[in-house]
Order: structure tokens, then C-alpha cells, then sequence
């Protein structure tokens, strides 16, 4: 009990972590002159905090303490270089067809292992708002994909995703010990299953998709590395 009590609160401070990342979409998306795309992120920072708030009843309801200090976090990237719409594509990228598409298939998993019960309902709340989250960064680029034709975007967003998909790498990598204690009535997938599901869910998804949009996501996760 004493992992999937560490577990939940991991997720969380996961969770709230996760909402003002999605209220700097929303001022990048406002800055973009999306002021209605914009609201919606504002709607999603809640749902987060709202995500936070409900790991957080799990920890209590296993008898742990839902309180845990804020974790050390970049600020979302500005990205100085570039105007307004490409900044915010570029975050939109990692945040929600990176992150969110694998959050969505991280859960969907551990669900799919639990019994009927409060826990995975809870669950698939949560899993119903994280698709929402996903789809706002794959809604954009369908409605957007005429931008890439301007002169060295594409090229741009596609070196931006070699660090992203880097990040994203270590992120999952990080959070996915093997060796880790495995109780999936309590939502603790096994870590090499949820590996392999990471790295399936990004080849045979997410790169798939991204080059769908006139991105070039194979060559980058081919290249992706750690940079600034």
C-alpha cells in the first residue's frame, strides 16, 4: 500500500503541476489571437487542478497524506525567436500531442487492467478530460496545417520536436522504473509493459500523425536529443 499511496501522490503533484501549463497555453493562445482556443486552455488549467484534487482524495482514502512540496518547474518556453502563433505551435506540440497523446494511452491501460469500482471511474474521469487536453494540440494543427507552408517553419517545428520528443523520452523514462512494484487494482501498471507502450504509442501514433500534418516527426525522433 505504501507504493500505490507514493504512486497517487506523485500523480498528484503531477496533476497540479499541469495546470499552469495549461493557463500559459492559454496567454500564448491569447497572444496568438486565439482568443477562443485560448478558453478552452483556461477550462483544461481547472480540469488539471481538478485532476490534482482527486489523486489526492485516492492518497487519503489509502491513508496517506495528500501533501507533498511543489516540485522545481521550467516556465512553459516563450520561444523569443519566433512570432506568437509558431511559439505557441511549438508548445501546443509538446504539451498536448506529445504529453497528453501518451498520458491518454498510459491510462487507458492501467485502467483497462482494474475492477469495476470507484477507482477506475475515477479514472476514467480523468482519462475523458486528458483526451480533451491531447485533441486541443491535433485540433490545432488540422486547423492550421496551411501556416507550414511559410518559409522554414516547418524545418523549425521540426528541429523543436527533436528536443521535445527528447524531453518527453526522459520524462516517461523517469516515471517508469523497472522493478517498480506492480498492483493494478490500485492503478500501478508494470513498468516495461508501460515502456513499451510509451515507445509504441509514439511510433505508431504520434510520429504517424505529426507527418499526417506536413510535419517531419519521423526524422525527428530519429535525431531527438536534449538541447535548449
Amino acid at each position: 500500500r505504501a507504493s500505490a499511496i507514493a504512486t497517487w501522490r506523485g500523480r498528484m503533484v503531477n496533476e497540479y503541476s499541469s495546470a499552469p501549463v495549461f493557463a500559459g497555453l492559454a496567454a500564448q493562445l491569447d497572444a496568438a489571437g486565439a482568443p477562443a482556443w485560448a478558453a478552452e486552455a483556461r477550462e483544461m488549467a481547472g480540469e488539471e487542478h481538478r485532476h490534482g484534487a482527486l489523486c489526492g482524495a485516492v492518497v487519503e482514502a489509502l491513508g496517506g497524506a495528500a501533501v507533498a512540496p511543489a516540485p522545481a518547474r521550467d516556465p512553459l518556453p516563450d520561444h523569443p525567436a519566433v512570432d506568437p502563433f509558431e511559439a505557441v505551435t511549438r508548445n501546443l506540440l509538446s504539451v498536448c500531442c506529445l504529453s497528453e497523446t501518451v498520458a491518454c494511452a498510459l491510462i487507458t491501460a492501467e485502467r483497462a487492467e482494474m475492477a469495476e469500482g470507484p477507482l477506475r471511474d475515477l479514472l476514467g474521469e480523468i482519462l475523458a478530460d486528458e483526451v480533451g487536453h491531447a485533441r486541443l494540440g491535433w485540433r490545432w494543427l488540422a486547423a492550421h496545417g496551411t501556416r507550414w507552408a511559410a518559409p522554414g517553419m516547418a524545418e523549425r517545428l521540426g528541429a523543436w520536436l527533436r528536443v521535445a520528443f527528447a524531453h518527453l523520452e526522459a520524462h516517461e523514462l523517469a516515471n517508469l522504473v523497472p522493478g517498480s512494484p506492480t498492483e493494478p487494482a490500485l492503478g500501478l501498471c508494470d513498468a516495461h509493459a508501460a515502456r513499451a507502450l510509451f515507445y509504441q504509442t509514439v511510433e505508431a501514433v504520434i510520429v504517424p500523425r505529426l507527418e499526417a500534418h506536413g510535419l517531419p516527426a519521423a526524422s525527428a525522433w530519429t535525431t531527438r536529443h536534449i538541447g535548449a
